[in-house]
C-alpha cells in the first residue's frame, strides 16, 4: 500500500469535500483506497490516504486531473449550442432529469481511467447541492479549475503535492463555490470583489476535487441553508466515508461541523464552519 497525508482546515467545508474527493478518485485511479482524518494535532489536522500498489496516491490523482480529457455529457438528439465548451459525449443513460445546456454533466477520460462529476444534476432522490447559477457554465468551471491546477503543478509542484488545498490562485467569478476562501462574504471582506474586478483567491484543487467528492456523497442540508458534515478520525473505504461526510455515524470516532449556506445573487456560497457537539 501507498500512503500520502496532506494538511486540511477542518471548517473549510470545500477542503473537507475534497478529501473525499481525493479517496474516491485514488479508489478508481489505484484500488483498494482508504482515507481518514487525523487530528492529533488541533492546530494541524491531517487527512492520510491509502491505495493499492506503490504509486502516491495524491501525485496520481493530480496528474490524473492534468491530463486526462474533458468531455461533457448529453441524451440522443441534444442539441450542442457551445461546441466551444469542448466534446460531447453521448451516453445512453442520462444522469439528468433534463439536459441543461449550461450545467451539463461531466467526465474526466484517461486510458481506460474516467470519473464522472455530476452531482448537481442528479436525478435521485437526494439534493443536487448545487451551488453555482446564472450564466455559469459547468464545463467552463471545470476546465478553469484544471487550468489553475496545471498552473500549479508546473510552478510549484512540491509544493502542490505537500499541500494541495493550501496553494490558491486568483479565481474569476465561475466555480463551484466551494471552497470558503473563494468567498468574500466568508471572509467579510467588506464590498464586492467582483464589483471592482478583484480577484479572490482560492485552491482549484479543492474546487475540482469538491466536486469529485460530492459524486457519491451529500452534506446534511438539515434546515434553510444550514448544513452539517462529519469528519472521521482512522482509515474508511469510499463506501463508510460517504455517509460519514453527511454526518451518519459509521461506529468511528467522529466530529461534525455546521456552517450556513450564504447567497450571492443566484449562487450560494460555502462559508467557514463551527463545530457542533456531537455524542
Amino acid at each position: 500500500m501507498a500512503r500520502a497525508s496532506i494538511p486540511v482546515d477542518l471548517i473549510n467545508p470545500g477542503q473537507v469535500f475534497a478529501c473525499l474527493g481525493l479517496l474516491e478518485a485514488a479508489d478508481v485511479l489505484l484500488g483498494e483506497a482508504e482515507g481518514g482524518f487525523d487530528w492529533t494535532s488541533e492546530i494541524a489536522p491531517r487527512f492520510n490516504i491509502s491505495a493499492d500498489g506503490d504509486k502516491d496516491p495524491c501525485r496520481t490523482v493530480l496528474e490524473f486531473l492534468i491530463t486526462a480529457q474533458l468531455e461533457r455529457l448529453a441524451p440522443e438528439g441534444f442539441a450542442d449550442t457551445r461546441p466551444d465548451d469542448g466534446p460531447l459525449c453521448v451516453v445512453e443513460t442520462f444522469t439528468a432529469p433534463r439536459a441543461d445546456r449550461m450545467a451539463l454533466p461531466l467526465r474526466l477520460e484517461r486510458d481506460a481511467s474516467r470519473l464522472d462529476i455530476t452531482h448537481w444534476c442528479d436525478a435521485s432522490s437526494r439534493n443536487s447541492f448545487k451551488l453555482f447559477a446564472g450564466q455559469q457554465r459547468s464545463a467552463a468551471i471545470t476546465r478553469q479549475m484544471l487550468d489553475g491546477i496545471r498552473m500549479l503543478w508546473k510552478n510549484h509542484q512540491d509544493a502542490l503535492l505537500g499541500d494541495p488545498f493550501g496553494l490558491t490562485v486568483p479565481l474569476g467569478g465561475s466555480s463551484f463555490k466551494f471552497d470558503a476562501r473563494k468567498s468574500w462574504t466568508a471572509i467579510d471582506a467588506g464590498y464586492s470583489p467582483d464589483e471592482q474586478t478583484h480577484s479572490v483567491e482560492a485552491s482549484p484543487a479543492v474546487e475540482m476535487l469538491g466536486a469529485i467528492g460530492l459524486e457519491h456523497a451529500r452534506p446534511d442540508e438539515f434546515d434553510t441553508r444550514e448544513v452539517r458534515y462529519g469528519v472521521w478520525r482512522g482509515p474508511l473505504p469510499p463506501a463508510l466515508a460517504r455517509p460519514a461526510l453527511g454526518a451518519v455515524s459509521v461506529s468511528v470516532p467522529m466530529r461534525v461541523f455546521r456552517f450556513t449556506l450564504e447567497l450571492a445573487g443566484k449562487n450560494k456560497i460555502v462559508t467557514f464552519a463551527r463545530e457542533e457537539t456531537y455524542p
